[in-house]
């Protein structure tokens, strides 16, 4: 897998799932990745339902988070998991059609771990403090995020925090990929939001 540049998570968008995956369609996005945190599965599978309607057949990869059940029935590129979910070598087992799996990381040592699992990708975060999770990690700071995505072979995305100024601080660190929840999920427009960081993919 490639650098993707930058990574769009959905988690309660201002406009809706549909029309939030529609301007990430028409902004090039190349990795769109659903997170619903606490909703009933049916709810879940209904929403992951019209976002890969949207996505299929475009140049915008859909990812599920954390079930790969889900992201299996709804026909998705693929699924990210966590630290405590299903590992990556179980989800190409029993879930061989999804050709993408991501994983977080949460410290260094995370990070080298991940490396005989070989996942597709790793989320290295949170780089700053979000309020996106129940019970947060520590955060890493941008000197720490950057050892850990350079401590591995494939791509690996910052995540947490991530506004466009800082954006621009990992981007002028060297970082290629970046992912953002609150910036473009908060707006109303969110083709705008999600240009602004497009900007940043060539720096």
């Amino acid at each position: 897998m490639n650098d993707f540049g930058f990574y769009l998570v959905m988690t309660n968008p201002r406009v809706g799932y549909v029309k939030c995956a529609e301007a990430a369609v028409k902004a090039g996005v190349n990795i769109l990745q659903l997170r619903m945190k606490h909703c009933a599965r049916e709810e879940i599978v209904a929403a992951a339902r019209e976002v890969r309607a949207v996505t299929r057949g475009t140049g915008t990869l859909f990812i599920v988070n954390d079930d790969p059940s889900i992201a299996a029935e709804v026909e998705a590129d693929g699924v990210h998991v966590g630290q405590d979910d299903m590992s990556v070598e179980e989800v190409r087992h029993l879930y061989p059609a999804l050709g993408i799996v991501g994983l977080s990381t949460h410290s260094p040592a995370q990070a080298l771990a991940s490396i005989p699992q070989a996942p597709d990708y790793i989320g290295v975060g949170p780089v700053w403090a979000t309020p996106t999770k129940d019970i947060p990690d520590p955060t890493l700071g941008v000197d720490t995020a950057m050892a850990m995505i350079r401590s591995v072979p494939y791509p690996a995305v910052a995540i947490g925090g991530i506004d466009l100024e800082r954006a621009g601080i990992l981007a002028a660190a060297g970082a290629k990929n970046f992912a953002v929840v609150r910036a473009v999920c908060a707006s109303c427009d969110p083709y705008a939001e999600i240009m602004k960081f497009k900007a940043l993919e060539n720096r």
